[in-house]
C-alpha cells in the first residue's frame, strides 16, 4: 500500500519563512512538519511514499533522501508548473500503483491516526463502486473551506440546508480511477472531483474532532509548536 504527502504549495501566507524553506521543511517540535507525516505513515505499516514537490522541491529530497531513515521508500514526482491538488496527484498517478492509497496534505498537523486510513484502504479493495474516502471535521470547530456534509449512510455530499456544515480535513483515501479523468499535467483543483464523485454516491466520509491545524500561516505555525511543546 501507498501514500502520497501533497508538499509542492508555495506558502506565500508564510513569507518570509518559506522564501528560503519549502513550507513541509518547516520545523514543529524540533523536526520538519512533512516528518510527522512519515513518522505516522510508518507507524501505521506504510512503506511506499509518494511526495510531490515544486517550489524548492530540491531541499526537500536532500532533507528527506530515499525515505530509509523511516523504513520506507520515498519516490518524488516533481511539478515544473502548478498543478493544484486533483493535477499534482493525476501527475502522481504511474508511481501510486493500481490499489487504493492514502493522500494527507504536507501543511497540516493532526493526531488523527494513519492507521485508519488503511483500514479503509484495504476495504476498498473489495469494494469497486468506492472511489475514496474523505476525512471531515465540523466547521464550527474547523472555520474554513467548502460546506460539505455526511448523509446517513455515511456517504459525503455538498452540504444542504439542515445538515451539520464539515470541511475537508486533508486526508483521504482514493482509487486510481477517481482521478482517471484529471489531466496529468494541467492544473486541476479538487473540489469538482469532490462534487461530481458524490453526486454518484463515490466518497464516504467519516467525522473526526480531533486535534488539527491547518499549519497555513507564521500565527499557526507558532500554535503547532504550542501544542508539543
Amino acid at each position: 500500500m501507498r501514500a502520497m504527502i501533497l508538499a509542492a504549495g508555495r506558502g506565500e501566507r508564510m513569507r518570509p519563512l518559506t522564501d528560503t524553506c519549502p513550507k513541509p521543511l518547516l520545523e514543529v517540535g524540533s523536526k520538519p512538519l512533512i516528518v510527522w507525516h512519515l513518522e505516522k505513515l510508518a507507524a501505521a505499516g506504510i512503506r511506499e511514499v509518494v511526495i510531490n514537490h515544486a517550489w524548492l522541491g530540491q531541499l526537500i529530497e536532500q532533507r528527506l533522501g530515499d525515505g530509509s531513515a523511516w523504513g520506507m521508500r520515498i519516490s518524488y514526482s516533481p511539478e515544473t508548473t502548478a498543478l493544484e491538488t486533483a493535477g499534482g496527484i493525476a501527475h502522481a498517478l504511474p508511481l501510486l500503483g493500481d490499489a487504493p492509497f492514502l493522500v494527507i496534505n504536507g501543511d497540516i498537523f493532526t493526531d488523527y491516526d494513519f492507521a485508519q486510513l488503511v483500514a479503509v484502504a484495504q476495504r476498498m479493495q473489495q469494494a469497486p463502486q468506492q472511489l475514496g474516502h474523505l476525512v471531515l471535521m465540523p466547521k464550527a470547530s474547523y472555520p474554513t473551506g467548502r460546506d460539505l456534509a455526511m448523509d446517513a449512510d455515511g456517504y459525503a455530499k455538498a452540504s444542504e440546508a439542515g445538515d451539520e456544515p464539515m470541511t475537508y480535513a486533508g486526508l483521504a483515501v482514493y482509487t486510481p480511477a477517481f482521478l482517471r479523468d484529471v489531466p496529468a499535467n494541467k492544473p486541476s483543483p479538487l473540489l469538482p472531483h469532490f462534487l461530481r464523485g458524490m453526486a454518484q454516491r463515490q466518497l464516504t466520509a467519516e467525522r473526526f474532532t480531533g486535534q488539527w491545524l491547518d499549519v497555513g500561516t507564521t500565527e499557526r505555525l507558532a500554535a503547532a509548536n504550542q501544542l508539543v511543546a
